[in-house]
Parts: structure tokens; sequence; C-alpha cells
């Protein structure tokens, strides 16, 4: 279950950084000179937290495996609030997209171009990112769930409390780990 965790996160850090690079919408701007341009309007020009946010999921890789209980829960809270946020975000675009003049003043539109009214296209880019939205949301949501069933960063070395019995099984190991002879009488 933790490796299912980390590749989700892993599948869902590369979706997103993914998404903040591919073109979400395109539309024509009619460039003085030049006719009509196409101008197209990234995950990064639309949502800028994408980057962060895949960032965010990358990093968590690493302290889902190395943090255990509260913190491992309060981690999966994070994650699932990061990808519940950018999923209604990527609504919210796909519901009221970009105007042609909101594409008309990105950077990358030509100069003193006006926008063509009813150019807007829907590209590829939401895809990913609703994926990547998913993925982490997924994540969150197993840490916070499956905490104590996974797997523990060094609890195989952990020290066992005093009540708890021993291995009969375990016991000649355990007796050569406190560097005593097993085969020994203890009288």
């Amino acid at each position: 279950m933790l490796l299912l965790v980390c590749l989700a996160l892993a599948g869902a850090a590369g979706a997103l950084a993914g998404a903040a690079r591919v073109a979400w919408f395109a539309g024509g701007v009619d460039a003085v000179g030049r006719g009509t341009v196409t101008v197209t309007a990234d995950g990064a020009d639309l949502l800028p937290a994408l980057s962060a946010v895949a960032l965010l999921a990358l990093a968590a890789v690493a302290a889902t495996v190395a943090v255990a209980g509260l913190a491992r829960r309060v981690l999966g809270v994070v994650l699932a609030a990061a990808g519940g946020y950018v999923g209604v975000l990527v609504v919210g675009l796909l519901l009221s997209p970009p105007t042609p003049a909101d594409l008309a003043a990105l950077p990358g539109a030509p100069a003193g171009g006006t926008a063509v009214a009813d150019s807007v296209t829907l590209r590829p880019g939401p895809a990913p990112a609703a994926l990547g939205a998913i993925l982490l949301l997924a994540a969150g949501v197993a840490l916070v769930v499956a905490d104590r069933r996974l797997p523990r960063l060094g609890a195989r070395y952990a020290a066992r409390p005093a009540h708890e019995p021993t291995d009969p099984d375990r016991a000649a190991w355990e007796a050569l780990d406190a560097g005593r002879d097993p085969t020994a009488d203890p009288a």
C-alpha cells in the first residue's frame, strides 16, 4: 500500500508538472500587418500554482516514507486539500474558460493585437491536471485512512515494550543480539 501511495504521488507530480507546460486554451489575435495569430495559454499562465503543487507532491513521496502517526495523517490532509484545490481550479477554468481578450493580454500575444471573437478552443492541458488532482486527492485520503497499516521507517528496529512477550523462535537471535550465548545454561 505504501508503494501505491508513493507511485500515486510521483504520478501526480509528473501530471501536474506536465499540465503546467502544455496548452490549455488557444485563441486568435488579429495582429496588425500579420493577420490572425494563434495564441496559446498553458497551465502556468492560467494556474501558476500547478508547479508548486507538483513540487509538494514530489516532496511528499519522501515525507510519506519518513514520517508516521499523526505527522503522516496531517500530511495526508494537506495532500488531499491540495488535490481538491487543484481540482476545483481546473473545473472552474473548464466551466468559465478565458475570453479572447484574456488570451490577447497574455505575454506571448502580439502587442497591440485585438482578440478575434469566438476563437477560444480547448486544448488537452486540463486532462493531466485533473489526473494529477485525482491522484493527489487519493494519496492524501489513503494516508489519512490507512496510516496504521502502512509500514514505518525504522519500525523493525524499534525497541519492544517490556511487557510484550518475545517470540520463542526469535529468542536465540535476540540473545545473540544482546551479546549472550543462547546455548549456555542460564543458571
